[in-house]
């Protein structure tokens, strides 16, 4: 990995291992969670509502609140209602970390669901890891990672990026043009782009990184254009995007003569994008709002009674709303919100969820997930226009693709 995000991540681990002795508490198991009192069951729920990634974050929190009333409609988790405790990260990693440590040790939550960022996650790890509670984490991710104390409800590298470069290849697109956020996913994902080109004929046009939160680029649009590539892969984050297509479009560049394959803008952020300036480009998730299916018609329909009409789902949401449904069938299957009897039972638990059928793989926490490829259309939506037939067992080292070799 670059020299500066190795430090960066440095930093970041710093942090959360200092975050361990924050708030008033101790690294420790959080044994408070394993017996709640009385009739409720406290479960944290960690995003970002202010700052560049609220963009983004706002709605998986939305989703998962939803997903608590419902699960709380059913009868709760062993009979309890669950008490969700809310709290803001930031937009910044180390206070994703202290955020963490308070909700497992003063609140004594059972489960955190939250997490956008891989640099908010790799803050968190250790933090989770010390105290044995488990983090829900519902984006997907650059992979090359696992945890016994992390459940991964989003798409890992082989159930997107891979997808997704399989699509451009197949659309015959040899030249691509990296454009990324300066952080932790942009920087593996590409990495693991670049193996991924050498072993398949592709060649990669350019690289180029901008701090979270940029809004000039005026000087990276002027590259991408000069180095006339087939297509862009994306992995910028939060409202960067806003700036990026903007400017990408002023430069007179279309979805027909520059296609951009991006991997974290889904619906929400194509509304604050503006659709105008991304209509006809790609996209590569598990799920879309137009995905069909009744439990995802119910899902749909329960959102927007819940946050307004004019409300949309995506991805991430989604997955967040499976990851609150998920732990809640581990803790009946375990008999228990204890963290540990938790990972006992997660293993193998199948859910018809709104993007179909998901499992929890018992072996590295991530899920089974279909991979979808969409096309955003005028009207704000995203349009599948292909998937992979079945859910795609998670790799999250990539073990079974010989080009990534020596990755990880």
């Amino acid at each position: 990995m670059h020299g500066k995000s190795l430090l960066r991540l440095g930093s970041l681990a710093t942090a959360a291992l200092l975050a361990l002795t924050a708030c008033g508490g101790e690294a420790g198991t959080g044994d408070g969670a394993a017996s709640p009192a009385g009739n409720t069951v406290k479960v944290g729920v960690l995003h970002s509502l202010s700052g560049t990634m609220a963009i983004s974050e706002v709605t998986v929190k939305n989703a998962e609140l939803m997903a608590i009333e419902e699960v709380n409609a059913a009868g709760g988790v062993l009979g309890k209602k669950l008490e969700p405790v809310v709290e803001d990260g930031a937009s910044d990693w180390p206070t994703f970390a202290e955020k963490a440590q308070k909700l497992i040790r003063r609140d004594k939550v059972a489960a955190v669901f939250g997490g956008w960022t891989s640099a908010s996650r790799k803050a968190m790890l250790p933090v989770f890891e010390r105290n044995k509670a488990l983090l829900w984490y519902p984006v997907q991710y650059e992979g090359l990672e696992s945890s016994p104390y992390i459940y991964y409800t989003g798409a890992t590298t082989n159930q997107q990026i891979v997808p997704a470069l399989d699509y451009l290849k197949e659309q015959g697109k040899k030249k691509i043009f990296l454009v990324g956020s300066d952080y932790v996913f942009p920087r593996t994902a590409n990495k693991v782009i670049k193996a991924y080109a050498a072993a398949n004929g592709m060649t990669i046009a350019g690289e180029e990184y901008t701090p979270l939160g940029s809004t000039e680029y005026g000087t990276l649009v002027n590259k991408v254009m000069q180095a006339k590539p087939d297509a862009v892969f994306n992995t910028l984050n939060g409202d960067s995007n806003v700036a990026f297509f903007k400017q990408l479009k002023s430069a007179g560049a279309t979805a027909s003569s520059l296609p951009v394959m991006s991997v974290s803008i889904a619906e929400e952020e194509v509304k604050g994008i503006g659709v105008d300036n991304i209509a006809g480009q790609l996209v590569a998730w598990n799920y879309y709002m137009t995905t069909p299916g009744k439990t995802n018609e119910a899902f749909v329909k329960a959102f927007k009674a819940k946050y307004g009409p004019d409300k949309v789902t995506s991805d991430p949401m989604e997955a967040g709303y499976n990851a609150v449904k998920l732990w809640a069938a581990a803790a009946e299957k375990a008999g228990s919100t204890d963290p540990e009897a938790v990972k006992k039972a997660a293993g193998g638990i199948s859910l018809e969820l709104p993007e179909g059928k998901v499992t929890i793989d018992g072996a590295n926490h991530h899920m089974h997930k279909t991979a979808r490829i969409g096309v955003i259309q005028p009207d704000g939506t995203i349009k599948e226009t292909w998937n992979s037939g079945k859910p795609i067992a998670p790799d999250p080292y990539l073990k079974s693709y010989p080009w990534a070799a020596g990755l990880s």
